[in-house]
């Protein structure tokens, strides 16, 4: 059980997301939300409070009375709940539920006690409100995915219980569920802000670490396979660099290569007197790039995933409501926190750094399956009969079909703002959509990636280098060529790359 008492962080979200553990709110957080409840009930009371008494965006000038506020919030919620395409996967929409639960329980949004309660029988009992991809713009907040979440809070609409689709008020009743108290503002308080976005980024941040992983693991892998000079990823040549990723980068691939039999010291290899009298060498004096430059190119990925986890974490502990509802000063704030800028950018950024890390891993694979680029394995890593068989052939089209999907989902949502609701809205951030096409680039890397990966099984089975291999690449080729058959004779390889990208979704490399 995690009881939320201080700020959410990164490892908190893989609990609830990966392991399964059930939430509640510690008891001074409900405290603090019943104060911010009480308080704004009593201060609304002969004033004008957005969304208490007026209509909402362009419909604020509007005055509400008293007899129709509670209507007014059932309205808005019905009304926002318009998503289209498909829906939310069950580990974004817990996310968001996790992320909203939180700001919720900063204090600051004057909502009834029971929205939390409601909240985390959600949340524990895994059931997942069908909530849409399409319909959010970012601003003001996620409302059309937040709005579908707040439908199923209230008791309607449906939601995912034990792999069905049913209604919310079927599996309300089954596990005797109370829907929330509309009591003041709670309508406008669960749609309005950015948890849609930041879930979905929380998601999308951990999966990028784990797919860094496995490209880390790959690139030291092929290190072995063609034997490779090892002061590329050396402590000294990569602390001429002042980047702590890259650094980093470069340590793992060096705590993964550190009992490796297979990669060269180049000063017993080149800088002898017998290697200065050659005029010619037959084996490369430096690698390719996709080799030789892992740290350059995969320490900005680092760098990245990390600076986006700290930027998501802390809007997911951030007040992103509004009006913001100080009771503390007695006092209510209009503005505009619920704009997803913060996270727009960052989910923009961490798609461009996966992408650039599939394009890695595709020229990684090419290397691999190009016999005249590497010399010293067959076309395709065929293991079969030249000509008759294809070897990895076929799946090459898919890695590389694949990459350039991600570039081209690459360009940034960040700067296209479209404005809307009557120019109310006229800059908004479009993070949602960014968050969304963000998990869709790190999907497609990890197929990628999960061709990369059957490749190099087949081309250590092919070498035999099984003695001279590093524990860290003897481990996981042991782990994978249980999922991985021989590609001798040709097989249908949707089956395996589907079995493998399972695999590395689940389990980290190292």
């Amino acid at each position: 059980m995690l009881q939320i008492k201080e700020a959410l962080q990164l490892h908190d979200f893989f609990k609830i997301l990966f392991e399964n553990d059930s939430v509640e709110l510690a008891p001074e957080k409900l405290q603090e939300m019943q104060k911010s409840f009480q308080f704004l009930r009593e201060f609304s009371k002969n004033k004008i409070i957005y969304g208490v008494n007026t209509g909402f965006g362009p419909m604020a000038q509007y005055k509400i009375d008293d007899k129709d506020q509670i209507q007014l919030q059932y309205n808005l919620i019905r009304s926002h709940s318009s998503g289209t395409g498909k829906p939310l996967e069950p580990l974004s929409v817990k996310a968001l539920m996790l992320a909203r639960l939180n700001t919720l329980s900063l204090g600051k949004s004057g909502v009834h006690t029971s929205v939390a309660k409601t909240m985390e029988s959600l949340i524990n009992n895994n059931i997942t409100p069908l909530i849409f991809e399409h319909g959010g713009v970012g601003a003001s907040g996620d409302l059309v995915q937040l709005a579908h979440l707040a439908l199923v809070l209230i008791g309607e609409g449906e939601v995912f219980y034990k792999n069905e689709r049913c209604s919310t008020a079927h599996v309300f009743k089954e596990l005797n569920i109370e829907p929330v108290n509309i009591e003041l503002r709670e309508g406008l308080a669960l749609i309005n802000g950015t948890s849609a976005m930041t879930g979905i980024g929380i998601v999308n941040i951990i999966y990028a670490q784990r797919l860094l992983d496995w490209s880390i693991f790959c690139s030291s892998a092929i290190n072995e396979i063609v034997q490779a000079y090892d002061d590329h990823f050396s402590e000294e040549l990569n602390a001429a660099k002042q980047h702590k990723g890259q650094r980093e980068i470069a340590k793992k691939m060096r705590e993964h290569l550190k009992d490796s039999k297979l990669t060269r010291n180049r000063t017993e290899h080149l800088y002898t007197e017998a290697a200065d009298k050659n005029t010619y060498f037959s084996e490369k004096v430096q690698e390719y790039y996709s080799l030789r430059c892992v740290p350059q190119i995969l320490g900005p990925v680092y760098d990245t995933i990390e600076n986006s986890g700290k930027i998501l974490i802390e809007e997911v502990n951030s007040a992103n409501d509004n009006p913001i509802i100080d009771f503390k000063q007695k006092q209510v704030y209009h503005g505009g926190n619920f704009h997803g800028d913060y996270v727009a950018l960052e989910m923009d950024k961490l798609k461009l750094v996966i992408t650039k890390l599939s394009m890695l891993a595709e020229r990684q694979l090419n290397y691999l399956l190009n016999n005249k680029l590497n010399d010293i394995l067959p076309p395709f890593v065929n293991l079969g009969k030249l000509g008759l068989n294809f070897g990895m052939q076929g799946s090459q089209f898919t890695a590389v079909s694949t990459t350039a999907e991600n570039q081209t989902l690459s360009n940034p949502m960040y700067i296209h703002s479209i404005p809307n609701n009557n120019d109310n809205q006229d800059v908004v951030s479009m993070g949602t959509n960014a968050a969304n096409i963000t998990k869709t680039v790190i999907e497609n890397a990890f197929e990628v990636v999960s061709v990369e990966l059957i490749t190099i099984v087949q081309a250590l089975r092919y070498l035999d280098f099984r003695d001279k291999l590093s524990g860290k690449t003897r481990e996981q080729f042991e782990i994978l060529s249980g999922i991985i058959p021989p590609l001798k004779e040709d097989v249908v390889m949707y089956p395996v790359i589907s079995k493998v990208k399972e695999h590395i979704k689940k389990w980290d490399a190292y």
